[in-house]
């Protein structure tokens, strides 16, 4: 019961959703810097897309874009 993990066990596991959250949060930035208009205010989506991990870039993708 008492084992330890190692990093060498974790890091196959968690180095693929590092790279995916930081693929989808450079695109949601990048994106909502070029969008002219968006649902609510820019710096309110920069916050949700940056604090809320994955999460934050999903939501602007969904909600956050206007279609134009």
């Amino acid at each position: 019961m008492n084992e330890q993990i190692e990093l060498s066990q974790i890091l196959p596991i968690v180095a693929p959703v590092i790279v995916i959250q930081l693929i989808l949060m450079v695109i949601a930035l990048v994106l909502c810097a070029k969008a002219e208009n968006t649902r609510g205010p820019k710096w309110m989506w920069v916050l949700i897309i940056l604090f809320a991990n994955i999460i934050g870039p999903i939501t602007f993708f969904i909600a956050g874009r206007r279609s134009e």
